[in-house]
């Protein structure tokens, strides 16, 4: 619906970029300060920046009050779905395995593979954690994956710490590549492009990744001893993730990478083991425990995950695709069978919103549809693999409540985070301020690219995802390597590399990681642990991606 007066954006209503940039910053100011300062719950602080960015957008930038609140709206919406659902599904998912007592058996299975803890933290930190980005992300990785580390005998601060700086190699690309996607969409840029100028820095940090959990475990020593397992490990994942990236797309990036990561090591270790052994400290596995599990038991406590992976990719397969199709009448493309499945609803603001020159050369409405597609949603996949799982093993109806129960008692307060976030980000984009910001960083010149990853590492170590990061600061990215005659995939892609950095410094993925090992309020400690290791690789990320865009 397009309503009958269209608002035109407007980039420097103080007559100054630079004051009319102070006062675009402000809510995110306010935000910082509500959320490290105040130390206020993330939706308090969301919710504080909406009522200042709306302020902001209608008394500073004149838009009219019932098209911030459409905007609003819009953020709302997309933080329910897919990105919330996508958390609930996860969860979900993750506590039934727990209470059917596939958790354990899961656990043990990992041990009979290595005893070796460098082993183990390449098997299940680095690629175990991957897939479960891949296929779910929003905080369910880490959790998992220390929880894992910790029941086979890792210092829970140090689980914690390992599994965060691992979500690097499948952060960047989340959820079925969203946190590409989203910042793709709100920018008008092509999703594979996008993938493919983030694999020029980020498959090397991947590599650089493998290495520094294992020095995590056991210094350069560790490395020495399990330097053919790193290679396998994070160069199979590395090689993988590039081919994905650059002519297949980022959807499925983070579970083919981490599968072929996965079984190249596992078939790997048949031939190779370390000469020395590290085994944990407080559970030393021999080898008579290699035998207490049958493969009939390991398929059976792997079976939710399993049919997770089949479900995601079958949603993902070129058939699928066909199968939902839209109509095309220049190209005579035929809709697909599926296809009327899918649901499109304008929101109240779509087409209501002009962008304006110089970001475009003609005042340009802004699009504005809600698309409720359930066969091609990771929700769907995650869900399917549930209802799969309850069906095969015939769980009680009892677990199942308690299992919906819990996990919609410990998520309410992230989801009211992820969507006061994504409703603060849209009224920026849609006010304009994002653009003021972009505009006034276009004067730092050509070297804006060294500190354009910082932007996505501010915005995830605000709101703790990718994908609210570059709701936050895509277009401002976009805007800013326009004025600068920089290509603008470049720099989103910046922005999503300096993101995957920061999530290992996140309040919100730390307060996650810390609740799984049983560290509840000693989220400082964990976050003295990650800190160094994510600005090393913050500046390395800058200087790569300065000298990519002067090439």
């Amino acid at each position: 619906m397009i309503l009958n007066t269209i608002w035109e954006q407007q980039y420097n209503p103080m007559g100054n970029i630079w004051l009319s940039a102070a006062v675009a910053a402000l809510p995110i100011v306010i935000f910082l300060i509500s959320l490290v300062v105040f130390k206020l719950k993330g939706y308090t602080a969301g919710g504080l920046s909406i009522l200042s960015a709306a302020i902001v957008a209608a008394v500073c930038y004149k838009m009219p009050v019932d098209k911030i609140a459409g905007a609003a709206e819009q953020g709302i919406v997309s933080g329910l779905w897919p990105v919330a659902s996508i958390v609930l599904a996860a969860i979900f998912l993750y506590k039934l395995t727990v209470k059917m007592g596939f958790f354990d058996v899961m656990k043990q299975s990992i041990s009979s593979i290595s005893p070796d803890k460098r082993i183990q933290v390449l098997l299940i930190a680095f690629s175990f954690n991957a897939f479960l980005e891949g296929a779910a992300g929003f905080g369910a990785p880490v959790a998992i994956t220390a929880a894992i580390l910790v029941g086979l005998g890792f210092k829970p601060l140090q689980s914690a710490a390992i599994c965060l700086v691992a979500n690097i190699a499948g952060g960047a690309y989340g959820a079925m590549g969203i946190p590409v996607t989203v910042p793709a969409t709100l920018t008008d840029l092509d999703a594979l492009t996008l993938g493919k100028n983030t694999s020029l820095i980020l498959c090397l940090v991947t590599v650089i990744i493998a290495f520094l959990i294992v020095f995590m475990v056991d210094g350069f020593k560790g490395i020495k001893e399990t330097f053919p397992a790193i290679i396998v490990s994070g160069g199979g994942f590395a090689v993988t993730q590039f081919i994905f990236l650059n002519f297949v797309g980022p959807e499925l990036v983070n579970v083919s990478s981490a599968i072929v990561s996965l079984l190249a090591l596992i078939v790997f270790l048949r031939f190779w083991q370390p000469k020395q052994p590290l085994t944990a400290e407080t559970k030393e596995i021999s080898k008579d425990d290699k035998g207490t599990l049958s493969g009939k038991e390991v398929v059976r406590a792997w079976t939710p995950f399993i049919l997770l992976t089949l479900f995601v990719t079958l949603l993902n397969t070129g058939f699928f695709k066909q199968l939902i199709q839209a109509a095309n009448p220049k190209t005579g493309q035929t809709a697909g069978a599926l296809n009327s499945l899918i649901f499109n609803f304008p929101y109240y603001i779509d087409g209501a919103v002009a962008r304006v020159a110089p970001i475009v050369k003609q005042p340009t409405p802004i699009k504005a549809v809600f698309s409720f597609a359930p066969f091609t949603s990771t929700t769907t996949a995650i869900l399917l693999a549930a209802i799969l799982t309850i069906i095969i093993f015939r769980v009680n109806s009892r677990i199942v409540i308690s299992t919906i129960r819990e996990t919609a008692v410990e998520l309410w307060g992230p989801i009211l985070t992820i969507c006061s976030v994504l409703a603060f980000a849209y009224i920026s984009t849609y006010s304009g301020m994002s653009s003021t910001l972009g505009l006034a960083f276009a004067n730092t010149g050509k070297v804006f690219p060294l500190f354009s990853p910082i932007l996505g590492w501010i915005g995830v170590f605000l709101t703790g995802s990718v994908v609210n990061s570059g709701s936050l600061f895509a277009g401002l990215q976009s805007v800013t390597a326009s004025q600068i005659g920089i290509d603008p995939s470049l720099l989103v892609a910046a922005n999503i590399m300096g993101g995957a950095i920061a999530k290992m410094i996140s309040p919100q993925s730390i307060a996650v990681a810390a609740a799984a090992v049983g560290l509840v309020n000693r989220d400082s400690e964990i976050f003295a642990k990650t800190i160094k290791w994510s600005v090393i690789l913050l500046v390395l990320a800058g200087v790569l991606n300065l000298l990519i865009t002067l090439r």
